[in-house]
């Protein structure tokens, strides 16, 4: 009897040591795993914060794109003025030559204003199209994130199950 009872609580003790030796290899995956949220979280962040920085240039750049294009305007539209003040003088002296002046003077007006246009419509797409590419970049990071913390979950139970399976053995 008493040797029954003495392999009973060596077998007690041995299943307690084999146990807290397989902790160590779960603590060591979680720690793993927190570290590769950690790092995979701080490169979310750092894209994020890239992308912001490309929205925020490329708006910027539209908008100076935009103010040049409104000066041009209003550069014209002074030419204008100037031109029809000469078209209304001139037009005393011969009416001939005060039609010709304000033709060319429509003329100039309608080519800076399509010019204007133009150039706003080109940089609302070339903004429109950095957003968007920063909008992609933000949603990678953010998946190459959840896989990371996936990965981490799925380490921590695979050690955690051969833990298991290595105490279910002994």
């Amino acid at each position: 009897m008493n040797k029954v009872i003495a392999i009973l609580v060596a077998g007690l003790f041995a299943t307690s040591v084999f146990a807290q030796a397989a902790a160590p290899a779960v603590v060591k995956a979680e720690v793993k795993a927190e570290k590769a949220d950690a790092k995979a979280v701080k490169t979310e962040a750092k894209v994020d914060a890239k992308a912001d920085a490309k929205v925020d240039a490329a708006t910027a750049k539209a908008d100076k794109a935009k103010a040049a294009a409104d000066a041009k305007a209003a550069k014209a539209d002074k030419a204008k003025a100037a031109a029809d003040a000469k078209a209304a003088k001139a037009k005393a002296k011969a009416d001939a030559k005060a039609a010709k002046a304000e033709a060319k003077a429509a003329k100039t007006k309608a080519a800076a204003d399509a010019k204007a246009a133009k150039s706003d419509k080109a940089v609302d797409v070339k903004a429109d199209k950095v957003k968007a590419e920063a909008k992609t970049d933000k949603a990678a990071a953010k998946a190459d994130t959840a896989a990371v913390k996936a990965e981490g979950k799925a380490d921590v139970k695979a050690a955690t199950a051969k833990a298991d399976a290595k105490a279910a053995a002994k």
